[in-house]
């Protein structure tokens, strides 16, 4: 018998790949934070001698969560300024608060509070796009939470840089901070087609390609968006960063609510990866990706939850069901987007757009064991006929159980393993005292 570090058995095992498979009463072997072999668990009992051995015969067993689209610092303005159009939301509320508060210590805390709300959903990856991306990362490593961390660049000065030169400079130097560690990864984040001028993107696109980063955007968000991108390039926004050689393997497209089917084609054509953010363009009225078209071109897809300020959650087994549920009633069409597509978009569907599939995203040998347990001994998911369809249309946060990263625990029976949230929630409650207290005039 082999030793091993760590096996987990459990009433279903769903690997995602190969796909719309479901294993009874299956095992996964994890050694050195890596998946060794998954198998039966009679067959894993006379062939392993684990140090760890977790039985979850009550619990599905599948890849963590992968979200491919988040401003995770921005969960400390969740519900701010709910109920009105993009930009009076981002204009007129989000930008005036983050002048007053944004700062190292507003990411960190930010970006723990969501981490806490991430792993207790199965999250164990997450795409991140907000300034001081140096301070995130930090915070990811020392939680020992996977993340693709973002290099902001916008045209304006704001507290992380005041120039387009100290943008990419600062950049550069965190992604050199950070290039090869397990964990953490980088990529650049251009804010939007609207906040970016041509000679910054063409620094990304030569960059993107020197360094094999991706690039992770906001595209044809709204109609407004492509309206006044017409007013001012005579392009619409996919046509400019085609122009300006954007439209590759690399990048990560997110929202595109406004596409025509040839701008459809073209993604696929192109290599796009499109990163479907069902529960934000409701609440702010921006459009519906049509997830059912792309998905029958063979565009890559992804899932994100955007950030708590426009959600107001972080929860991806609610954004899988809205996903599901939404591209059936786009296309008018049952079938649009099915069970085992809506859980390949939220974990090796966001793993593939951020470059990180061979790493993340499925239950493979050789691959990192980012993994999680969701119970299915409750009523609300009984009788269970097909595991996949349950959890995508009845599953729920508070059922996760466990959650591994690279073979660390944790979550454990439903408990945070290593991480203080009552310590992390009065942070939370501080800022929003602070955010509550500013004056109107900085708000509204």
């Amino acid at each position: 018998m082999r030793e091993v570090d760590l096996l987990i058995e459990a009433g279903w095992v769903i690997p995602v790949e190969p796909h719309g498979v479901a294993m009874p009463n299956h095992a996964v072997v994890i050694h050195d934070g890596r998946i060794v072999d998954l198998l039966p668990i009679d067959v894993a009992l006379v062939s392993y001698l684990p140090n760890c051995r977790v039985q979850r015969p009550d619990s599905v067993l599948l890849p963590g969560f992968v979200n491919a689209h988040a401003h995770n610092p921005m969960s400390l303005m969740r519900g701010l300024a709910d109920d009105l159009p993009l930009m009076t939301w981002l204009q007129g509320h989000i930008w005036p608060v983050e002048a007053a508060v944004l700062g190292p210590d507003f990411v960190r805390d930010g970006t723990e509070l969501a981490i806490v709300e991430m792993l207790r959903g199965g999250t164990t990856c997450a795409n991140e796009n907000y300034f001081f991306p140096d301070v995130s990362a930090h915070t990811y490593h020392r939680l020992g939470f996977r993340a693709c961390v973002g290099l902001p660049i916008i045209d304006f000065p704001t507290p992380w840089a005041r120039s387009d030169d100290e943008y990419f400079e600062r950049a550069l130097a965190v992604h050199d901070e950070w290039r090869g560690h397990p964990l953490i990864s980088t990529a650049f984040a251009p804010h939007a087609p609207y906040t970016v001028k041509d000679a910054s993107f063409e620094r990304i696109a030569l960059l993107s390609q020197q360094l094999n980063l991706q690039v992770h955007c906001h595209v044809h968000e709204t109609a407004q968006e492509v309206a006044d991108s017409l007013s001012q390039y005579r392009q619409r926004p996919l046509a400019r960063l085609h122009r300006l050689e954007l439209l590759n393997e690399q990048l990560i497209a997110v929202h595109m609510t406004q596409l025509t089917p040839a701008e459809i084609e073209l993604c696929a054509a192109q290599g796009v990866s499109v990163v479907h953010c069902p529960e934000s363009n409701l609440k702010l009225a921006s459009g519906f990706c049509p997830v059912a078209a792309l998905h029958r071109a063979g565009v890559g897809l992804a899932l994100g939850t955007d950030g708590c300020a426009s959600n107001n959650d972080l929860d991806m087994l609610g954004e899988m069901r809205t996903a599901a549920l939404l591209a059936k009633g786009v296309a008018l069409d049952a079938a649009a987007l099915d069970a085992p597509s809506a859980l390949r978009m939220a974990t090796l569907g966001g793993a593939r757009a951020m470059a990180l599939d061979e790493q993340i995203g499925s239950i493979e040998v050789g691959k990192q064991a980012d993994l999680i347990t969701l119970r299915v001994d409750v009523p609300e998911m009984q009788p269970l006929y097909d595991p996949i369809s349950q959890i995508v249309y009845a599953g729920a946060r508070q059922y996760v159980r466990d959650v591994w990263i690279a073979g660390e625990c944790k979550v454990s029976d439903g408990e945070l393993v290593d991480i203080d949230a009552a310590a992390v929630l009065a942070k939370a409650l501080h800022w929003g005292r602070r955010i509550a207290n500013l004056p109107r005039r900085q708000i509204d």
